[in-house]
């Protein structure tokens, strides 16, 4: 048995019209000396609808309700604010007693009332029309008698049953058979009378004990439950999916299968009498109520209005239970369903319930998720034009970014609590009120759910430009939490993220593994790999942290891979797949550096366009260490082909585009190795350290060309034993570097690299001539590379360590040997100030730079 508090959460019904009998003009007339005993209701057309009153004065009244218009009211008719009108139409004397029942037959345009019944008996009886079936013909053809038993109130037919109601209790008779049988005695003789109302949507007769009304089927069985009312009314009625009650000038609406009370009226005041109720037999447009002295109509709220004002008093889960009981009795759409989850999201999310506002987007069907990208980036942006406008009802503020949302939010708990103080209610949650939240953690949430929620939209089928925001802002909000591993995780996989949204983003916050994995997923091997070049060199400075492996529960190990290797492991990835020759030569040296299996397998692996000869050539000579001067001498020509090609321009130094790491040249890493080399400058190393190739058959190669590779000559002329061609040369650069034409500045640096790489080619009387012209741009270039050297900063974040101890530095003083290893204070106190961790003593041993005077 269902007992609940009345919570007036709906509003149904709404008051249409009403029709007091006391403001007749006349005090003869019989409506200001009738009460009314009786209702029936029956609609004409939509405009229009008859009410038919009984009296106690045995007098049967006709007014006429038209719900739409409100004229000007009369002596004998009454209008008002509700939107409708009530007239009397007409009255008619129809017994000397009060009329206990009236009930219109709509289809045959006829009315039966009921008025001073006695006897044992009930009667079938089968009205029978005249032939044209118009007012005055037509008679009563009796059809069965069936004993009944004394003091009968009530009655209803269902099926093949008569259910009657008397004061001794509720009895069930067969309209077949004849034969009746006790249902269940009233409890007491003093108790309210029996009240029997035939629900017509669900086949069921409710029966009234006291208060508790209970529901039975055609064979007198109960089912579904039983209602408890606040009071034993006077009168019942249905309406939907409610039950209407009235008694002592009150209406209540109680749901049918909740029991729950859902709304409360009041038509009269208190001790106005006994009240009636008539409705149009289950339907859902209207329901009259009358007192004695007035006739009061209500008209059903529309679905649509009644959803609307349940979200705007904040009962989102009684809305959608109304959503999905009119889903399930077929008067509302599942596409309607999804959109009130969704407007229900909304206007959670604005009062800062972000994971059950999340919840219901997820359970909508018709969302689209870039109805959630305003909540993230602010428009204008790209994907604007994605979002629907103005789909809703209008309950909740347009969107914002997220921070906006919750500083609105905290705002409004705020003069929500300044309000309860003063003793005004709001609609604020009370747990927000007793305990305020924190920004940070609301906004947190926010992040957190609107991924979850970008992250299920992932799965569904979305077009191209949908797909792109939703992963683009999904790295958005990875970032706002710093979910580097799910951050990597959706830049390595297959995605549809927007790199140039993303390329500032990830570059300035120092994410460039997430980056290269990114550039990598979008075919830019170039930048991927030029991203991996930097994290391999720049890893023992700290710009980069070592990658942790899965712990081993049982031995309570954890495996850890060096930066280098996982930057090398990542960039072999790619050039397996690159058939980019120039591209595989450029980085392969350096991965060669950190594991020669991986370079190996970079060459020798299958791709839809294998390598050419030269690499294999490299690869040989380099790795192998191969002695066939054959494959000696084709390098070197296919070397000589490539600079030639490329004389203008191969940079020595790679930089990365967004421009923040230090612009670093080849030679600068301290290595000589040709892998590591522009194409000219690994000419160059291999013409002086091979000494297996044809030099004539490359110098023919050369000097068939335009080009001006003077030094490449050089080498070749002294390989061949022609050093008077090779001083003519080397005096023709000096000479070129320190007395250069059209005003430009000497090449002080040029000349002295010059000299240091070729100068055992030169006569020293010719060495001497320069040298004091050179003694004072060296000393010069000395005091700038000192003064460059001590100016040198170095980056330390949080994960950096001390390169002996490998404690984190953090904000700990630390100090930086010449060898650009680091330490922490304390280990530079033991070390002391010459001595690096490496071993090397810088007093004994002094370190000279690349680019310090002489590059070579």
């Amino acid at each position: 048995m269902a007992k609940l508090e009345p919570t007036n959460t709906r509003t149904l019904l709404e008051p249409l019209a009403e029709f007091n009998l006391n403001l007749s003009p006349s005090p003869s007339s019989p409506l200001s000396s009738s009460s009314i005993r009786s209702l029936s209701v029956s609609t004409l057309s939509d405009s229009q609808t008859l009410i038919h009153a009984g009296t106690d004065s045995g007098t049967l009244l006709l007014l006429s309700l038209n719900p739409n218009s409100t004229p000007a009211p009369t002596n004998r008719q009454t209008s008002n604010h509700f939107g409708g009108s009530v007239s009397f139409v007409r009255y008619a004397s129809v017994s000397e007693s009060a009329v206990e029942y009236v009930h219109a037959i709509d289809h045959v345009g006829q009315v039966l009332v009921l008025s001073v019944v006695a006897g044992r008996r009930l009667m079938l009886v089968e009205l029978v029309l005249g032939k044209d079936g118009g007012d005055g013909g037509g008679s009563f053809l009796i059809l069965k008698e069936i004993q009944c038993v004394d003091g009968v109130k009530t009655m209803v037919w269902l099926d093949d049953s008569i259910l009657v109601g008397s004061s001794t209790g509720y009895i069930l008779y067969s309209c077949v058979t004849g034969q009746g049988g006790l249902i269940f005695s009233l409890p007491d003789p003093s108790s309210s009378p029996p009240r029997l109302k035939l629900l017509l949507r669900e086949q069921k007769v409710l029966l009234l004990v006291d208060n508790v009304g209970v529901m039975v089927n055609a064979h007198g069985q109960p089912v579904g439950g039983s209602l408890v009312f606040r009071r034993a009314p006077d009168s019942i009625g249905e309406m939907s999916s409610s039950i209407a009650v009235v008694r002592n000038g009150k209406m209540d609406l109680y749901h049918k299968r909740s029991g729950k009370c859902v709304q409360m009226l009041s038509f009269a005041e208190e001790g106005v009498g006994p009240c009636v109720l008539a409705d149009q037999d289950g339907s859902e447009r209207l329901i009259v109520v009358a007192t004695p002295s007035k006739v009061v109509c209500y008209g059903k709220v529309p679905s649509e209005e009644q959803i609307k004002d349940l979200l705007r008093k904040k009962n989102f889960q009684e809305a959608l239970s109304l959503v999905e009981e009119l889903q399930s009795e077929g008067e509302m759409t599942k596409e309607m369903l999804s959109f009130v989850h969704a407007q229900v999201g909304f206007l959670l999310l604005f009062d800062l319930h972000f994971e059950e506002a999340v919840n219901h987007f997820l359970l909508s069907d018709t969302m689209q998720p870039s109805e959630v990208f305003p909540f993230i980036m602010r428009d204008p942006n790209r994907w604007s034009l994605l979002v629907p406008r103005n789909r809703y009802w209008g309950l909740h503020p347009p969107p914002a970014p997220l921070e906006n949302v919750v500083d609105d939010g905290l705002m409004a708990i705020q003069r929500a609590i300044f309000l309860k103080k003063a003793g005004v209610e709001t609609t604020i949650d009370n747990d927000f009120l007793l305990s305020p939240p924190n920004r940070a953690d609301l906004l947190e949430s926010a992040i957190e759910n609107i991924i979850r929620y970008l992250r299920v939209s992932r799965e569904k089928d979305l077009t191209p430009s949908v797909m792109e925001g939703v992963d683009t802002l999904l790295m958005y909000l990875y970032r706002a939490l710093n979910r580097v591993e799910d951050m990597e995780r959706l830049a390595s996989s297959e995605n549809s993220c927007v790199v140039e949204e993303l390329e500032t983003l990830l570059n300035e916050s120092g994410n460039l593994r997430t980056l290269a994995f990114l550039y990598a997923s979008k075919g830019m091997s170039s930048k991927a790999l030029a991203i991996w070049r930097i994290l391999a060199r720049n890893y023992s400075s700290g710009h980069w942290k070592d990658i942790t492996g899965e712990t081993d529960s049982l031995q309570s190990t954890t495996n850890v891979i060096s930066g280098k290797d996982i930057a090398a492991i990542e960039a072999s990835k790619i050039l397996e797949k690159s058939s980019d020759q120039d591209l595989i030569l450029q980085h392969l040296g350096w991965i060669a550096d950190i594991d020669q299996v991986l370079a190996i397998r970079v060459l020798t692996s299958e791709r839809s366009d294998q390598l050419s000869p030269g690499s294999y050539l490299q690869w040989l000579i380099e790795d192998q260490d191969s002695d066939d001067t054959q494959f000696h001498t084709t390098y070197a020509l296919l070397l000589a082909k490539s600079a030639i090609e490329n004389s203008d321009s191969e940079n020595t130094s790679q930089n990365y585009a967004a421009g923040r790491l230090e612009q670093t040249s080849m030679s600068e890493m301290g290595r000589n190795s040709i892998f590591q080399s522009p194409i000219r400058e690994r000419l160059k190393i291999f013409l002086q350290s091979s000494e297996l190739y044809d030099p004539e058959e490359v110098l023919d190669l050369i000097e068939g060309s335009d080009s001006e590779l003077w030094l490449e000559k050089a080498i070749l002329y002294k390989k061949l034993g022609q050093e008077i061609l090779v001083l003519q040369i080397l005096a023709l650069l000096l000479e070129m570097y320190l007395d250069p034409k059209d005003g430009k500045e000497p090449m002080f640096k040029a000349a002295v690299r010059l000299l240091h790489n070729h100068g055992e080619n030169l006569d020293p009387l010719q060495v001497l001539e320069i040298v004091h012209n050179l003694s004072r741009a060296t000393d010069v270039d000395a005091s700038l590379g000192r003064l460059e050297e001590r100016s040198r900063h170095v980056q330390i974040n949080e994960e950096s360590l001390c390169d002996s101890c490998h404690a984190r530095l953090g904000t700990k003083l630390f100090a930086m040997y010449p060898d650009d290893t680091i330490v922490c204070y304390k280990c530079f106190r033991r070390q002391g100030e010459s001595k690096s961790i490496t071993g090397r003593d810088f007093k004994r041993d002094p370190m000279f730079k690349p680019g310090w005077l002489v590059t070579r």
